[in-house]
């Protein structure tokens, strides 16, 4: 009876783990696609705040498709 009480134990955490990396390739996936415009409405909202402008633009500048393209290929010194 143990026995099978585990084996369901193990499926359970496999169907969790399945579903965790469903919702993080969706969450990527979205921030690819909306990036930029999230990005500006931070940025819009740094100025507000008082924000240094450069430092805006700085961010703005980059497209959210060329950061995704060079995840996980940068080094860190």
């Amino acid at each position: 009876m143990n026995r099978m009480r585990k084996g369901k134990h193990g499926q359970a955490m496999t169907e969790y783990i399945i579903i965790v990396a469903i919702i993080a390739l969706a969450a990527l996936a979205v921030f690819g696609l909306f990036g930029d415009r999230i990005r500006a409405m931070i940025g819009g909202a740094v100025t507000d705040l008082g924000g240094d402008q450069s430092e805006v633009d700085t961010a703005t500048e980059t497209k959210s498709a060329d950061y995704l393209k060079t995840l996980g290929t940068e080094t860190t010194p």
